[in-house]
């Protein structure tokens, strides 16, 4: 279901986002609204760039007091004897707010430098630190998953199909992870689609682009799931999954002092390229401006952010119990705005803006040959496919 949404809704809105970044050359606001008005459209399509800042500004306030959770684990299991209990080592790392507020600000502190510095100075470089940094930390605990983990079983939890379960939940869980996954509807794709070079091919990148996110989802799961199994831990999802069950194993297995810090690095370096990503969209569109510097816009964001995050960060604890959205806490609501609706909304008018109102000669510009029957297929994806199934899950999920 996953590998389907990335195929028939994540890479042509994915493609989609690119043509009009490049086109534009703009911030995502300035670009959406350059692009509209250059096909005698509406300059109001700007919204869905506020729209992707805003829920990319949503999605960093809470994933940043996770990814401070996994720089302070890089430490917990260096040290971890198993004396305590994962469950109460997570419990204590959670109950505490000054705690998850420290490694947050850390965390913000890292992305906004990283950003301020700018595309070459920051972004460029850091990528190619972060970048073979998370791909040899990946390779190296798949192949010790394989050795010293249950392979096999790993395999059949993560490939064989099971459609018993599946809901209309199932479908929209699938359709968010592709989206966040791809960072599709949040203004990134499109950000730096304004950097991408003109003699640089859109239909092969998005295609490598998805392909590499999809091999790194894959190995992740082949790092951790394997090592569950070996030892008879539940493979849950979400924290417990990585932060008590994942503890749990490297407390009993041989060199899990060493192992155990290498895989919270490479949480933490993928979450930090994450971040970027999330942060640069609202950044662009500020300096673009003119009125703030990009080291200032920068500080700006990363604060409001910040600020956002002591809410998600008290959700672990004394708000655990405050609803903002019924049902559901100060992180979870943040949570279900940004990705179950600012983000699937967004890529679906980005498949709309693109499919019926953006000129077909400016996509001819960027995307070149627009007669052979690659072109048609996505043509046709994005015009009618990408846009209902997103709008049918969406339905789903309220009524």
């Amino acid at each position: 279901i996953y590998l389907g949404c990335i195929l028939i809704i994540g890479l042509p809105i994915m493609i989609s986002e690119i043509i009009i970044g490049r086109k534009a050359g703009n911030s995502p606001i300035n670009a959406m609204k350059n692009v509209a008005l250059e096909s005698k459209k509406s300059s109001m399509w700007q919204v869905v760039g506020w729209s992707g800042i805003f829920a990319g500004i949503l999605i960093l306030s809470f994933y940043s007091v996770i990814a401070g959770i996994c720089l302070n684990y890089i430490f917990i299991s260096a040290t971890s004897s198993g004396a305590i209990s994962s469950p109460d080592q997570f419990s204590s790392v959670i109950s505490s707010p000054a705690n998850l507020i420290m490694w947050h600000t850390i965390f913000m502190v890292m992305t906004a430098l990283i950003v301020s510095a700018g595309i070459k100075d920051g972004i460029g470089r850091m990528v190619k630190i972060l970048m073979p940094m998370l791909g040899f930390l990946m390779i190296f605990m798949v192949i010790y998953s394989m050795i010293n983990g249950d392979f096999s079983k790993a395999l059949s939890f993560l490939f064989a199909p099971d459609f018993s379960d599946v809901t209309s939940d199932t479908l929209l869980q699938a359709m968010g992870q592709a989206f966040f996954s791809l960072s599709l509807g949040m203004g990134s794709i499109m950000a730096y689609g304004a950097y991408m070079p003109k003699d640089q091919q859109v239909v092969s990148s998005s295609f490598t682009v998805a392909s590499l996110d999809t091999l790194i989802a894959m190995l992740a799961g082949l790092a951790i799931f394997p090592i569950i199994f070996a030892f008879n831990l539940e493979p849950n999802s979400g924290p417990g999954l990585v932060f008590v069950s994942m503890l749990s194993a490297f407390n009993q297995m041989q060199f899990g002092q060493l192992i155990g810090p290498l895989f919270f690095i490479l949480l933490s370096v993928a979450a930090l390229s994450s971040s970027i990503s999330l942060l640069e969209p609202g950044v662009a569109y500020l300096s673009e401006e003119g009125i703030l510097s990009r080291k200032r816009s920068a500080e700006i964001i990363s604060f409001f952010i910040w600020i956002l995050g002591i809410g998600s960060a008290l959700s672990f604890n004394v708000w655990s119990d405050v609803d903002i959205i019924p049902g559901k806490n100060f992180l979870d609501s943040m949570d279900f705005i940004a990705n179950q609706i600012l983000l699937p909304l967004g890529g679906m008018l980005i498949a709309i803006f693109v499919g019926w109102f953006m000129k077909e000669s400016l996509i001819k510009d960027e995307i070149g040959q627009t007669n052979n029957a690659l072109y048609l297929l996505w043509r046709f994806f994005v015009k009618f496919i990408a846009p209902l199934c997103v709008g049918y899950i969406f339905y789903r999920q309220f009524f």
